[in-house]
């Protein structure tokens, strides 16, 4: 199994910044992308930003210019540098694994989730 575990969120004002970190542990051969997720209470979860082993990078349009994902391939861990925050990004982030497993093929991993607040 693979474990993703994420930290960083919290509570800030409008216009500062937060740094998101998630770590992938467990038994598999090897990582195919890792991402960042957000889900507000009754919508669906949608795609903050997701980065690939060769470091392509994908973003949602609304964080475009203040969000940059990164990825340290050697420590299974990706991070998500929020700058410029808006009150409208505040939702519960997961990370994302893409992981080819060592006998189940590729599949995706969730973390448990990370609150972030952004107040006005």
């Amino acid at each position: 199994q693979v474990q993703l575990v994420e930290s960083g969120g919290g509570l800030v004002q409008a216009g500062g910044s937060l740094r998101l970190s998630c770590v992938a542990s467990g038994r598999f051969l090897s990582i195919n992308s890792m991402g960042w997720y957000r889900q507000v209470p009754g919508s669906q979860r949608e795609l903050v930003a997701t980065i690939t082993g060769g470091s392509n990078t994908n973003y949602l349009d609304s964080v475009k210019g203040r969000f940059t994902i990164s990825r340290d391939i050697a420590k299974n861990t990706v991070y998500l540098q929020m700058n410029s925050l808006k009150p409208e990004d505040t939702a519960v982030y997961y990370c994302n694994a893409h992981v080819l497993t060592r006998f189940s093929g590729s599949r995706d991993f969730w973390g448990q989730g990370t609150q972030v607040t952004v107040s006005s």
